[in-house]
């Protein structure tokens, strides 16, 4: 007798109701199986020991399990993190059972819901002006045109008018999305430009560029007054590597104003002393708590949330520890409801992944980094590199999609 076993990788409600279809089992009943297929650990941190016990039982009487702190089950007070075990379906029960339980349970139900809803969602919408920009699940390509002498990269390859519009329009041809004008190197050690160089560098770039390109322009600067100017020169996206933390928060306005995304990236430091021996209690989770605080700091100044894109920073005061494990678990920043963005594009981390190689040789890792990242579910990915790039998406897109 032959024997047919497989274990089916299934990574989505989508891939389970297909697999489940493929069985020709009772339609109505397929979206409620498919619920049962995906096991979603979600950590819930400093729940009341009362509230961390009673989640333990409920997620048991589920059928589900909850890791929590020995000290729960000893009914000493404090605090403790909670690791859920559950199905989708699970989740959904356990979220009715909260809404009924004392000491705060009733509002962490409803964040856990809200967080869990994000991150399923591959539907982002982001805010452009008065149009809206429908992501639903692509990853945009973002190609880097660095108007600058002194960028790690491509330094002084397009410091000029017509090799930049040049630039622009090859990236254009072979995929890009987006085109992401800077005029201030961010590379480690790098010096500040001032305003009204920076403004001369890219604003002539981004004028031309908005002509000539379907794609979307974006300017990378983090000085009010140069998004500004790009901004009325035709830009419609300001990526700011402070995450509107520069000179008091004085860009929040110009976005405000504008009504145009942001991308709030993080950086330890300033590109002068971001390498200067970063260090994190938990990278991941500390980014997370600073992804929280800049999208509350947007809202007090009339930022709305479909103008948000989250970056974590690569390579911005991080090390190579830290930037693997940020790649390892971006999926967890999904439960924000934003379009992450990845720029992590000829880094000097991947050169320490492949031996030393210099930022030419790391092409072949670049596209790998934004192929993970699209798997992921990262919206945006910031590269050199677009031709590869975008076709290497492609091809991954018609994967998960035959």
């Amino acid at each position: 007798m032959t024997m047919n076993i497989r274990v089916l990788d299934i990574a989505s409600f989508d891939d389970a109701v297909r697999r489940i279809r493929d069985i020709h089992a009772d339609p109505g009943a397929v979206p409620l199986m498919a619920r049962k297929a995906i096991l979603r650990p979600v950590l819930l941190s400093g729940i009341d020991n009362r509230a961390a016990n009673i989640i333990k039982q409920e997620a048991l009487s589920l059928g589900g399990e909850a890791a929590v702190n020995w000290q729960v089950s000893s009914f000493k007070r404090g605090t403790s993190d909670v690791l859920l075990l559950l199905t989708e379906r699970q989740y959904a029960l356990l979220v009715s059972k909260l809404s009924l339980q004392p000491f705060g349970l009733r509002a962490w139900g409803t964040q856990l819901a809200q967080a869990l809803a994000c991150y399923s969602s591959g539907e982002t919408v982001l805010g452009c002006g008065r149009s809206k920009m429908p992501l639903n699940g692509k990853t945009l390509v973002m190609g880097i045109l660095n108007v600058t002498p002194d960028s790690f990269s491509d330094g002084g390859s397009y410091n000029g008018y017509h090799r930049a519009v040049a630039r622009a329009e090859e990236m254009a041809a072979q995929g890009a999305d987006i085109i992401d004008v800077g005029g201030e190197s961010t590379r480690p050690g790098a010096r500040p430009v001032p305003v009204k160089e920076e403004i001369a560098r890219v604003v002539p770039v981004i004028r031309a560029v908005v002509k000539k390109v379907k794609a979307r322009v974006s300017v990378d600067t983090y000085k009010p007054a140069v998004a500004k100017a790009a901004l009325e020169a035709g830009a419609r996206l300001v990526n700011d590597i402070t995450g509107l933390r520069y000179d008091h928060g004085k860009m929040a306005a110009v976005i405000r104003d504008a009504r145009v995304p942001v991308v709030l990236m993080h950086m330890q430091g300033t590109p002068r002393t971001m390498q200067k021996n970063p260090h994190y209690k938990n990278v991941v989770s500390d980014i997370g708590d600073f992804f929280q605080e800049r999208i509350e700091f947007a809202r007090s100044r009339g930022i709305q949330d479909e103008q948000l894109v989250l970056d974590p920073g690569i390579g911005f005061g991080k090390t190579e520890e830290h930037n693997l494990e940020l790649l390892k678990r971006i999926a967890e920043f999904r439960v924000f409801g934003r379009p992450l963005l990845i720029g992590a594009s000829r880094k000097s981390f991947l050169g320490k992944v492949l031996g030393g190689a210099g930022p030419a040789g790391r092409v072949a890792a670049s596209v790998a980094v934004a192929v993970w990242a699209a798997d992921k579910g990262v919206q945006i990915v910031r590269v050199h590199d677009v031709r590869e790039t975008a076709e290497a998406l492609k091809t991954i897109c018609s994967i998960k999609t035959h």
